[in-house]
Protein backbone atom coordinates (compact mmCIF):
# COMPACT_ATOMS: atom_id res chain seq x y z
CA UNK A 1 0.00 0.00 0.00
CA UNK A 2 2.99 2.31 0.56
CA UNK A 3 3.57 2.45 -3.22
CA UNK A 4 0.09 3.96 -3.58
CA UNK A 5 0.98 7.12 -1.65
CA UNK A 6 2.59 8.97 -4.56
CA UNK A 7 -0.25 8.40 -7.07
CA UNK A 8 -2.71 9.28 -4.29
CA UNK A 9 -1.02 12.66 -3.80
CA UNK A 10 -1.02 13.17 -7.59
CA UNK A 11 -4.74 12.40 -7.63
CA UNK A 12 -5.47 14.96 -4.92
CA UNK A 13 -3.29 17.68 -6.48
CA UNK A 14 -4.73 17.17 -9.97
CA UNK A 15 -8.30 17.27 -8.62
CA UNK A 16 -7.64 20.55 -6.79
CA UNK A 17 -5.96 21.92 -9.92
CA UNK A 18 -8.87 20.84 -12.13
CA UNK A 19 -11.44 22.44 -9.83
CA UNK A 20 -9.38 25.65 -9.72
CA UNK A 21 -9.26 25.91 -13.52
CA UNK A 22 -12.94 25.00 -13.83
CA UNK A 23 -13.74 27.79 -11.38
CA UNK A 24 -11.75 30.18 -13.59
CA UNK A 25 -13.78 29.04 -16.58
CA UNK A 26 -17.07 29.63 -14.72
CA UNK A 27 -15.90 33.16 -13.92
CA UNK A 28 -14.40 34.10 -17.30
CA UNK A 29 -15.76 31.61 -19.88
CA UNK A 30 -12.51 31.27 -21.84
CA UNK A 31 -12.43 28.13 -24.02
CA UNK A 32 -8.84 27.26 -23.09
CA UNK A 33 -9.82 27.13 -19.41
CA UNK A 34 -12.58 24.60 -20.09
CA UNK A 35 -10.33 22.40 -22.22
CA UNK A 36 -7.53 22.56 -19.65
CA UNK A 37 -10.04 21.62 -16.95
CA UNK A 38 -11.06 18.56 -18.98
CA UNK A 39 -7.40 17.62 -19.38
CA UNK A 40 -6.79 17.99 -15.65
CA UNK A 41 -9.80 15.87 -14.77
CA UNK A 42 -8.36 13.23 -17.12
CA UNK A 43 -5.07 13.52 -15.20
CA UNK A 44 -7.08 13.01 -12.00
CA UNK A 45 -8.74 9.89 -13.41
CA UNK A 46 -5.44 8.51 -14.69
CA UNK A 47 -3.60 8.94 -11.40
CA UNK A 48 -6.66 7.71 -9.53
CA UNK A 49 -6.55 4.43 -11.43
CA UNK A 50 -2.83 4.14 -10.60
CA UNK A 51 -3.67 4.60 -6.92
CA UNK A 52 -6.37 1.94 -7.20
CA UNK A 53 -4.02 -0.45 -8.96
CA UNK A 54 -1.34 -0.06 -6.29
CA UNK A 55 -3.84 -0.44 -3.47
CA UNK A 56 -6.23 -3.09 -4.74
CA UNK A 57 -4.69 -4.60 -7.84
CA UNK A 58 -5.14 -4.29 -11.58
CA UNK A 59 -8.17 -5.56 -13.47
CA UNK A 60 -9.45 -5.11 -17.00
CA UNK A 61 -11.84 -2.29 -16.10
CA UNK A 62 -9.23 -0.22 -14.27
CA UNK A 63 -6.75 -0.91 -17.05
CA UNK A 64 -9.17 0.33 -19.73
CA UNK A 65 -9.89 3.50 -17.76
CA UNK A 66 -6.20 4.16 -17.12
CA UNK A 67 -5.24 3.62 -20.76
CA UNK A 68 -8.03 5.83 -22.07
CA UNK A 69 -7.52 8.74 -19.68
CA UNK A 70 -3.85 8.56 -18.78
CA UNK A 71 -2.23 7.06 -21.85
CA UNK A 72 -4.39 8.36 -24.72
CA UNK A 73 -6.26 11.57 -23.88
CA UNK A 74 -4.73 13.60 -21.06
CA UNK A 75 -1.76 15.10 -22.94
CA UNK A 76 -3.91 15.86 -25.99
CA UNK A 77 -6.44 17.89 -23.99
CA UNK A 78 -3.82 19.81 -22.03
CA UNK A 79 -2.11 20.65 -25.32
CA UNK A 80 -5.44 21.54 -26.90
CA UNK A 81 -6.04 24.08 -24.14
CA UNK A 82 -2.78 25.78 -25.07
CA UNK A 83 -3.82 25.82 -28.73
CA UNK A 84 -7.02 27.64 -27.74
CA UNK A 85 -4.94 30.12 -25.76
CA UNK A 86 -2.45 30.92 -28.53
CA UNK A 87 -4.24 30.37 -31.83
CA UNK A 88 -7.19 32.02 -33.51
CA UNK A 89 -10.41 30.60 -32.20
CA UNK A 90 -11.57 29.47 -35.64
CA UNK A 91 -8.40 27.41 -36.12
CA UNK A 92 -8.64 26.04 -32.59
CA UNK A 93 -12.26 25.03 -33.19
CA UNK A 94 -11.26 23.02 -36.26
CA UNK A 95 -8.50 21.21 -34.38
CA UNK A 96 -10.87 20.63 -31.46
CA UNK A 97 -13.46 19.11 -33.80
CA UNK A 98 -10.86 16.64 -35.07
CA UNK A 99 -9.81 15.84 -31.50
CA UNK A 100 -13.46 15.36 -30.57
CA UNK A 101 -13.95 12.77 -33.30
CA UNK A 102 -10.74 11.00 -32.27
CA UNK A 103 -11.91 11.07 -28.64
CA UNK A 104 -15.22 9.40 -29.51
CA UNK A 105 -13.37 6.68 -31.39
CA UNK A 106 -10.83 6.29 -28.56
CA UNK A 107 -13.55 5.91 -25.93
CA UNK A 108 -15.37 3.29 -28.01
CA UNK A 109 -12.17 1.45 -28.94
CA UNK A 110 -10.67 1.37 -25.45
CA UNK A 111 -13.88 0.33 -23.68
CA UNK A 112 -14.75 -2.42 -26.16
CA UNK A 113 -11.27 -3.75 -26.99
CA UNK A 114 -10.39 -7.34 -26.27
CA UNK A 115 -7.89 -7.15 -23.42
CA UNK A 116 -5.10 -9.72 -23.54
CA UNK A 117 -5.52 -11.32 -20.11
CA UNK A 118 -2.18 -13.12 -20.31
CA UNK A 119 -0.31 -9.91 -21.18
CA UNK A 120 -2.25 -8.02 -18.50
CA UNK A 121 -1.09 -10.41 -15.80
CA UNK A 122 2.49 -10.73 -17.06
CA UNK A 123 3.37 -7.19 -18.18
CA UNK A 124 5.15 -4.55 -16.08
CA UNK A 125 2.62 -2.29 -14.38
CA UNK A 126 0.60 -0.09 -16.71
CA UNK A 127 1.97 -0.41 -20.20
CA UNK A 128 0.06 -0.81 -23.43
CA UNK A 129 0.97 -4.45 -23.95
CA UNK A 130 -2.50 -5.76 -23.13
CA UNK A 131 -4.26 -3.42 -25.58
CA UNK A 132 -4.72 -4.37 -29.23
CA UNK A 133 -2.70 -2.48 -31.81
CA UNK A 134 -5.79 -0.67 -33.13
CA UNK A 135 -6.00 1.16 -29.79
CA UNK A 136 -2.31 1.54 -29.08
CA UNK A 137 -1.63 3.22 -32.42
CA UNK A 138 -3.41 6.38 -31.22
CA UNK A 139 -1.18 6.86 -28.18
CA UNK A 140 2.08 8.16 -29.73
CA UNK A 141 0.24 10.55 -32.06
CA UNK A 142 -1.99 12.08 -29.38
CA UNK A 143 0.79 12.24 -26.79
CA UNK A 144 3.19 13.86 -29.25
CA UNK A 145 0.54 16.36 -30.32
CA UNK A 146 -0.36 17.26 -26.73
CA UNK A 147 3.17 17.43 -25.36
CA UNK A 148 4.46 19.51 -28.26
CA UNK A 149 1.52 21.90 -28.02
CA UNK A 150 1.79 22.32 -24.25
CA UNK A 151 5.58 22.55 -24.02
CA UNK A 152 6.00 24.46 -27.28
CA UNK A 153 3.24 26.90 -26.38
CA UNK A 154 4.72 27.54 -22.93
CA UNK A 155 8.25 28.05 -24.30
CA UNK A 156 6.95 30.35 -27.05
CA UNK A 157 4.95 32.41 -24.56
CA UNK A 158 7.91 32.68 -22.19
CA UNK A 159 10.10 33.88 -25.06
CA UNK A 160 7.55 36.49 -26.17
CA UNK A 161 7.22 37.95 -22.67
CA UNK A 162 10.98 37.90 -22.15
CA UNK A 163 11.71 39.54 -25.51
CA UNK A 164 9.18 42.30 -24.88
CA UNK A 165 10.42 42.77 -21.30
CA UNK A 166 6.88 42.70 -19.96
CA UNK A 167 5.11 40.66 -17.28
CA UNK A 168 8.24 38.86 -15.98
CA UNK A 169 6.07 36.61 -13.80
CA UNK A 170 4.64 35.18 -17.02
CA UNK A 171 8.14 34.16 -18.15
CA UNK A 172 8.65 32.19 -14.95
CA UNK A 173 5.12 30.79 -15.12
CA UNK A 174 5.53 29.45 -18.64
CA UNK A 175 8.96 27.98 -17.94
CA UNK A 176 7.50 26.08 -14.99
CA UNK A 177 4.64 24.81 -17.16
CA UNK A 178 7.06 23.63 -19.85
CA UNK A 179 9.27 21.80 -17.33
CA UNK A 180 6.27 20.24 -15.61
CA UNK A 181 4.84 19.03 -18.92
CA UNK A 182 8.10 17.32 -19.89
CA UNK A 183 8.46 15.33 -16.66
CA UNK A 184 5.54 12.86 -17.05
CA UNK A 185 6.48 12.28 -20.69
CA UNK A 186 10.06 11.51 -19.64
CA UNK A 187 8.85 9.34 -16.79
CA UNK A 188 6.93 7.15 -19.21
CA UNK A 189 10.22 5.57 -20.24
CA UNK A 190 10.80 4.32 -16.70
CA UNK A 191 7.31 2.81 -16.66
CA UNK A 192 8.00 0.88 -19.85
CA UNK A 193 11.20 -0.40 -18.24
CA UNK A 194 9.18 -1.75 -15.32
CA UNK A 195 9.89 1.01 -12.77
CA UNK A 196 6.47 2.49 -11.93
CA UNK A 197 7.69 4.18 -8.75
CA UNK A 198 10.00 6.52 -10.67
CA UNK A 199 7.19 7.24 -13.12
CA UNK A 200 4.86 8.11 -10.25
CA UNK A 201 7.46 10.55 -8.89
CA UNK A 202 7.86 12.25 -12.28
CA UNK A 203 4.09 12.36 -12.66
CA UNK A 204 3.65 13.99 -9.24
CA UNK A 205 6.46 16.49 -9.79
CA UNK A 206 5.01 17.32 -13.20
CA UNK A 207 1.53 18.22 -11.97
CA UNK A 208 2.91 20.16 -8.99
CA UNK A 209 5.27 22.22 -11.16
CA UNK A 210 2.56 22.93 -13.74
CA UNK A 211 0.22 23.97 -10.92
CA UNK A 212 2.89 26.29 -9.50
CA UNK A 213 3.36 27.78 -12.97
CA UNK A 214 -0.38 28.29 -13.23
CA UNK A 215 -0.57 29.95 -9.81
CA UNK A 216 2.54 32.05 -10.50
CA UNK A 217 0.47 34.09 -12.93
CA UNK A 218 -1.04 36.84 -10.76
CA UNK A 219 -4.22 37.10 -12.80
CA UNK A 220 -4.86 33.40 -12.21
CA UNK A 221 -3.70 33.31 -8.59
CA UNK A 222 -6.26 35.90 -7.58
CA UNK A 223 -7.83 39.27 -8.11
CA UNK A 224 -6.04 40.92 -5.21
CA UNK A 225 -2.50 41.88 -4.32
CA UNK A 226 -1.39 42.71 -0.83
CA UNK A 227 0.83 45.83 -0.66
CA UNK A 228 2.61 46.16 2.67
CA UNK A 229 1.16 49.58 3.49
CA UNK A 230 -1.91 50.26 1.41
CA UNK A 231 -3.90 47.11 2.18
CA UNK A 232 -6.01 45.35 -0.42
CA UNK A 233 -5.92 46.70 -3.95
CA UNK A 234 -8.07 45.38 -6.75
CA UNK A 235 -6.12 44.64 -9.93
CA UNK A 236 -7.31 43.93 -13.43
CA UNK A 237 -7.32 40.34 -14.68
CA UNK A 238 -7.44 41.25 -18.36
Amino acid sequence: MSTAIIPLISTIVSLIFAITVLDQWVARRKPYQLVWAIGLFLYFIGTGTEFWMEGWGLNAGIYRLWYLSGAILVAAYLGMGTIYLLMRQRTAHIIMAILGVVTIYAVFAALTADIDAVALSAMPPLTGEAMPGSVRIMTPFLNSFGTLALVGGAVYSAWIFWRRRILPHRVVSNILIAVGAILPAAGGTSMRLGNPQLFYIFELLGIIIIFLGFLRSSEVFGLYRFPLIHGFKRVSTD
